[in-house]
């Protein structure tokens, strides 16, 4: 439970209807199987302790009274177990009958909470014996002991901080306004759903996007347990269709006629984020609402839960592709608006064969055909100077040719050279002065060369080096529209794999295909026997690393030690701890620091839900200090 997980399971036993003591010895196993794999919320399905096709049965004192008894050796059989269990059962109050669940834990019986809508149509006909269940928690004697009983009924423990637990049945979540809302709204972020949903064709896509949905709208984790093996199939088959979702995504299932028990790891703290984020979800409204306490120990949650070490990148390629086309499309829509608002019909954009400048220049040629614009009016600069190398320039000739714009070759050897001079720079003094004074000069020319023709200066830089302050201010930093600005590294190698894949012209893709297998590079110092001697991922780290660092950090709110965590969980085999940590504490201290670039950017397209524009996602002061992010990063050494 540190770091905000909780470990969740819903739980379906087998069950013989009418059965209880049969039952309650499934649940018990179910509970001891679920809680010694380090589960601490347990949902069971439905009226499971009697089953929930028992009929008129239900009517029957005989079978209440048994269900009554077989719940209170339920709940002495939590004792010593760590977990907070729902259970499903028909409850009398006031000489009426509920479709009630049971929040049981350590021992103890805290609450019933009843079924608010009963339905009575189709193959349903509940409101034969079910009462309508009271929203608000009224006093309920059971067993000697006074417990809320109502809808309005919220379960807190300290062992996680923001967990709060609400709990509604079956027919609930199928509702407009059902409870699960309300509890939402009362500042829930965990839902949990006891339910004996039968099966018809169709009906589990429907149910996952039910439960899909509710968490998405509601920003919560939410657990669905639904009745299976052992209810009568005299009219009906049940199914045991069991889903565990977190904020629109199902975290894990078990189709119908699948196993007993799904496991999922909820991450609250990230909820917690999100909603703070959000600020049109306005929780908290709790009036009304009866809290109630209980006990968790406060443990590392042992997960099972698989973090992508590519978040930015779909791992299905049919995914992948389509999410590449979607990244295109918004590129090209937004230099397309840029053009048509500036009036210009050309553009100026540096080439050196490298995979940013690809894209950005692909990203053109696209916008150019939308507008009918011909591609000639694209003119594509190359610019040699000190640590060009063959390969490069010569990928970035055929590229721009196979596209059909203008090549203009302009050596900066010459100017740089000369304005070391000016400055006092020792040409053999391989500083940073050395490489900025390179990206300073192509740049320059750039603008100019767009001021002669009218043109627009399309920027190439991505979200990953804007992350990292990987670029030179005032350098390839600037630009008059940067295509790439919210496209993050690891999924700038796939749009141009896409591109290979997909343009029909094998010239063009052989030529991507080696940009993709060219080292990343800014290629400013000398090579080494005609090859690329400075790799950036070599200075750095690795981008695959830091996109994960910045997808965690932006996204979900993770502090340093539990992106930690998960880094060497999802790149384990890959990358060791010591390796882990060292880029972490480098994406930290680079991130804080450089800032100041990101305050000043140029105008570009937002594709994800990470985006570092000072203008929308990301606010940032620069000199916000780093250092309590740095010290927790820096513990993890101990």
């Amino acid at each position: 439970m540190k770091q905000g997980f909780i470990k969740v399971a819903a739980v379906t036993p087998k069950v013989k209807v009418a059965d209880t003591v049969y039952n309650r010895e499934q649940i018990c196993a179910g509970i001891e199987e679920a809680a010694a794999k380090g589960a601490r919320v347990l949902v069971f399905p439905e009226l499971c302790i009697s089953a929930y096709t028992c009929g008129d049965l239900f009517l029957q004192e005989r079978l209440l009274a048994s269900c009554r008894e077989e719940l209170l050796k339920i709940a002495e059989f939590t004792k010593g177990k760590g977990a907070l269990v729902f259970v499903g059962l028909p409850m009398e109050r006031e000489g009426k009958l509920y479709n009630a669940a049971a929040a049981v834990h350590e021992g103890r019986v805290l609450c019933f909470i009843p079924k608010v809508f009963i339905p009575s149509y189709g193959e349903f006909y509940e409101a034969r014996h079910f009462q309508p269940g009271n929203r608000k928690a009224v006093p309920f004697w059971f067993h000697g002991e006074q417990v809320p009983f109502g809808s309005d009924i919220l379960l807190r423990t300290e062992a996680v901080e923001g967990l709060l637990v609400g709990c509604e049945i079956c027919e609930d979540i199928w509702m407009p306004n059902g409870p699960g809302v309300a509890h939402a709204m009362a500042g829930a972020t965990l839902l949990v759903n006891l339910s004996a949903s039968n099966e018809t064709v169709g009906k589990d896509a429907y149910r996952e996007m039910l439960v899909k949905s509710a968490s998405a709208r509601l920003l919560a984790g939410y657990v669905y347990c639904s009745g299976g093996e052992g209810e009568s199939t005299q009219d009906l088959v049940f199914g045991g269709h069991n889903m565990v979702a977190e904020n629109g995504t199902i975290l894990s299932q078990d189709k119908p006629f699948g196993s007993q028990i799904v496991y999922g790891d909820i991450d609250i703290s990230k909820l917690r984020m999100e909603r703070r984020r959000m600020n049109t979800f306005a929780c908290g409204e709790n009036a009304g609402y009866v809290i109630l306490p209980f006990g968790l120990k406060r443990e590392e949650t042992p997960l099972s839960r698989e973090f992508p070490p590519m978040p930015f990148v779909p791992s299905q390629r049919s995914e992948r592709d389509k999410r590449c086309h979607e990244i295109l499309s918004i590129q090209s829509m937004g230099l397309k608006k840029r053009y048509q608002h500036t009036g210009s019909k050309k553009a100026v954009i540096g080439v050196s064969g490298g995979l940013d400048s690809t894209l950005a220049l692909l990203v053109c040629a696209r916008t150019f055909d939308m507008l009918g614009i011909p591609r000639e009016n694209i003119r594509a600069v190359t610019m040699p100077c000190f640590g060009t190398t063959d390969r490069t320039y010569d990928n970035a000739c055929k590229l721009a040719k196979t596209l059909g714009a203008v090549l203009s070759e302009v050596d900066i050897r010459e100017s740089v050279l000369a304005h070391f001079r000016d400055i006092g720079q020792d040409k053999d003094c391989h500083d940073v002065a050395y490489e900025n004074g390179q990206a300073r000069e192509r740049t320059q020319v750039l603008m100019d060369i767009a001021n002669q023709e009218n043109a627009l200066v399309v920027g190439t830089g991505d979200l990953s080096e804007l992350a990292l302050g990987w670029a030179t201010y005032n350098g390839d930093h600037m630009s008059m529209y940067g295509v790439n600005a919210g496209v993050p590294k690891t999924l700038v190698r796939h749009l141009v794999q896409y591109y290979a894949d997909t343009c029909g012209n094998e010239e063009l893709e052989r030529v991507l295909l080696d940009v993709l297998d060219t080292p990343v590079s800014p290629e400013l110092l000398p090579p080494v026997n005609g090859v690329i001697s400075q790799k950036t991922e070599d200075l750095v780290g690795p981008y695959e690393l830091h996109d994960f660092f910045l997808y965690y950090m932006l996204r979900c709110g993770y502090e340093p030690a539990k992106i930690y965590r998960i880094a060497q969980r999802s790149f384990q085999g890959q990358y060791g701890k010591e390796v882990v940590l060292k880029w972490l504490k480098v994406f930290y201290r680079r991130f804080f620091s450089q800032q100041f670039k990101r305050s000043c950017l140029p105008d570009g397209p937002k594709v994800g839900s990470v985006a570092l524009s000072p203008r929308g996602d990301w606010r940032m002061p620069s000199d916000a200090c780093v250092r309590i992010w740095m010290e927790q990063a820096e513990s993890l050494e101990e």
